[in-house]
């Protein structure tokens, strides 16, 4: 075979695999629900193949709470200021790990919640979970009232022991308030 056949068959192929790769996405769509937007550390806006929104909350754990009203962005209280930046830390680190992953994810849906939320442990399409990251870095805590419906709970309970053992996050901030606790304070405060 002289050398100009052996060269276009070559260039032939590449461009024969470049359109397959290319009409992949079409033929074998991306696997998961898109994120639309992260609400906070724990909860997620997804839509799903159908294009229909819903919205999902972290199973398995509570992240600190972010401010929702201008009042609660300009508050002073030392316990909203430290709440908040928590709560934006963590809503911050799932919007960088969401963005690496064409912001697709993998539910495994455990529940729903009085608010029509469903309740999920939430991975990435290369596994990672993210509660357990949360939990890892010291952004979010265990929510024990729930672990009876958390199917990788023996994950978070170790990823939270770590974390709390190696003072890491709110692990080693002497004035963090549980999130389950301020929610009660603030609506004590507000009734």
């Amino acid at each position: 075979m002289n050398k100009f056949v052996k060269k276009g068959l070559i260039w032939l192929g590449i461009a024969t695999i470049t359109l397959s790769l290319m009409a992949c996405d079409r033929l074998f769509p991306r696997q998961g629900d898109i994120v639309e937007r992260v609400s906070d550390g724990d909860t997620l806006v997804l839509k799903n193949a159908d294009g229909k929104k819903f919205t999902v909350r972290f199973a398995c754990i509570d992240a600190p709470e972010i401010p929702h009203s201008q009042k609660e962005k300009k508050s002073k209280i030392t316990k909203d200021v430290n709440q908040f930046a928590w709560g934006m830390k963590a809503k911050i680190r799932i919007e960088e790990l969401i963005k690496q992953t064409d912001n697709r994810v993998q539910l495994n849906i455990t529940d729903s919640d009085r608010y029509g939320r469903k309740i999920a442990e939430v991975r990435l399409k290369d596994g990672t979970f993210l509660q357990q990251v949360l939990l890892q870095e010291g952004l979010a805590k265990v929510y024990r009232s729930y672990l009876s419906k958390c199917p990788d709970k023996d994950i978070v309970q170790q990823a939270e022991a770590q974390a709390q053992q190696q003072k890491i996050g709110v692990w080693s901030d002497k004035k963090f308030v549980d999130p389950w606790d301020y929610r009660k304070i603030k609506r004590q405060v507000r009734d």
